[in-house]
């Protein structure tokens, strides 16, 4: 499953989240190295749900870029 991530950078790296996984957040110092965590975070985050019998939600967010005048 893909599920897409919100990438912001920090005063000392990059921080993500997914906003189809509530709770489940990551940091790195690199881009690469946050999404690599964030792939962890939700894989840990899913066998955690599977443990309590619970399934991970279905991914249902998009993204899209919007050109404004200046």
């Amino acid at each position: 499953m893909k599920y897409l991530i919100v990438i912001e950078e920090t005063a000392t790296g990059y921080s993500a989240y997914s906003p189809d996984v509530p709770g489940c957040v990551a940091t790195g110092g690199t881009r690469d190295e946050v999404e690599a965590q964030m792939k962890d975070a939700i894989s840990f985050h899913r066998d955690g749900l599977k443990e309590e019998g619970l399934s991970l939600p279905e991914p249902r967010t998009s993204s899209s870029y919007v050109e404004v005048p200046v």
